[in-house]
């Protein structure tokens, strides 16, 4: 007998990801049971769903251990946010677009099947699933062509679901391509022209956030089937160039005045997939430019007429963006962080290298000639040398980059107390090389505040 004299749970899974950190901040100010899953969420994600949150590397885990998990959820609906767009150190792209919806669908078929010791379980769980838009003889990259075949999975699984397909994604959260936008949308740039003028159809997070709503109202009301695939975005598509153009205006950009050619983005792609083997997941990569230029198109009509929603144009939603202090902040450092680590790693890498090589004679003698014996000032200045190197190298990868930063600093103060105490005439050299490590330390603190991707 269908119970529906209780309200749905939903679990949401990849809940700390720019699409599911907002679908869960929705619901639950529609009053709904919410469940985050995620591997792991942010200190604001964490205090803001304080008992709520439920940690689990999904995209690893095995499929019993899935299936444990899944179980302890009792979830009446279960929506999979959970993607990546190209591949990261250990973590290829695929397994998260494609091999966690297959693990996932077995897992849901065998908890409508029943329970252990055979006893009658819960119906198994309404899926929704968050895809990509277009069509599959169009899909140039394995990114969408993993999607594809994700969305054919669960098509043919027999289970409930709903696919949904958004277009270019606005939320008041800023990552990947949202943050790579904002930032444009402060600098004298402009895009190519045959990338400006391609279609790039904006889905406003809420309407998302209200599709699920609606599945759940029709899940109290009784219903459990659906077989739908529903592109979620603005019926007149945007392009590209309006898009920023709205960001512009939205947030007081600068007049466009450089033209960047499309050998420069395509340069730049291909220096964020160098980066991206280091940890980082900057906004510009091949896949993404590719699918850029594929351009963003759907028809919401199915969509609208389910669910009886209306869209966001993708002017409004443009124009409902918070263009707050903070927001013109993040948008002009976006770009600077990435200078920041850049130069602090060559800064240190440079200085070692420099001392252990070229200058090493000239960095001994300055130990020697304050009292430091020589096989003593060369141990030093290699020991040191070695030091500055490694804290390049940590800053230069993503997982370490935070401890190489407070080392940094670390190493810094010491040299400057250390120089204050056996070579104080340095502080008065012309060039002032210790007085500038001052500046530096401070910029090792700006690279702090800013590390934090979401």
């Amino acid at each position: 007998m269908t119970d529906i004299s209780r309200s749905p749970i939903v679990a949401v899974l990849g809940a700390s990801g720019l699409i599911g950190e907002a679908l869960c901040v929705f619901l639950l100010s529609q009053g709904h049971t919410v469940i985050p899953v995620a591997r792991r969420f942010t200190p604001v994600q964490s205090a803001a769903w304080e008992g709520l949150t439920v940690r689990l590397p999904l995209v690893d885990a095995e499929k019993t251990a899935l299936q444990t998990a899944i179980s302890a959820l009792r979830a009446d609906v279960i929506v999979n946010c959970i993607g990546a767009l190209q591949d990261a150190p250990g973590s290829p792209a695929a397994r998260a677009n494609r091999d966690f919806v297959a693990t996932l669908v077995e897992v849901l078929q065998q908890a409508g099947d029943g329970c252990e010791d055979g006893q009658p379980g819960r119906a198994s769980p309404i899926l929704i699933h968050v895809s990509i838009p277009g069509e599959g003889r169009d899909d140039l990259t394995d990114f969408s062509r993993e999607k594809r075949v994700a969305e054919a999975t669960i098509a043919r699984s027999g289970l409930s679901y709903i696919i949904l397909r958004p277009g270019f994604v606005l939320a008041q959260a800023a990552f990947g391509g949202s943050a790579l936008m904002r930032s444009l949308a402060v600098l004298p740039f402009a895009l190519p022209e045959a990338l400006a003028s391609r279609p790039f159809a904006v889905t406003d997070v809420r309407d998302i956030g209200r599709t699920v709503a609606v599945v759940l109202a029709e899940w109290t009301a009784g219903r459990r089937e659906w077989q739908a695939r529903w592109d979620v975005m603005e019926g007149d598509a945007s392009t590209v160039g309006s898009v920023l153009a709205g960001l512009v205006r939205r947030l007081a950009g600068p007049k466009r005045r450089i033209r960047v050619p499309g050998w420069m983005l395509t340069a730049a792609s291909r220096a964020g997939d160098l980066v991206s083997r280091l940890g980082w997941r900057p906004a510009v990569r091949s896949t993404a430019l590719v699918e850029m230029q594929r351009g963003v198109t759907g028809d919401p009509a199915i969509w609208r007429i389910e669910t009886r929603l209306d869209p966001l144009s993708g002017p409004r939603t443009l124009m409902m963006t918070a263009a707050t202090v903070q927001e013109r902040w993040f948008a002009r450092l976006y770009m600077l962080k990435a200078l920041i680590i850049g130069i602090l790693t060559v800064f240190w890498v440079a200085s070692g290298s420099i001392a252990l090589t070229v200058a090493f004679d000239a960095a001994t003698r300055i130990l020697t000639d304050h009292g430091f014996a020589e096989p003593l000032a060369k141990a030093v200045t290699v020991l040191t040398s070695f030091l500055d190197i490694s804290i390049g190298l940590a800053i230069l990868h993503r997982r370490s980059c935070r401890v190489g930063l407070l080392a940094g600093i670390g190493l810094s103060l010491f040299y400057m107390i250390s120089a204050a105490l056996i070579t104080p005439g340095m502080w008065i050299e012309p060039l002032g090389a210790l007085v500038k490590t001052g500046p530096s330390i401070i910029l090792m603190m700006v690279g702090l505040a800013v590390l934090e991707e979401r």
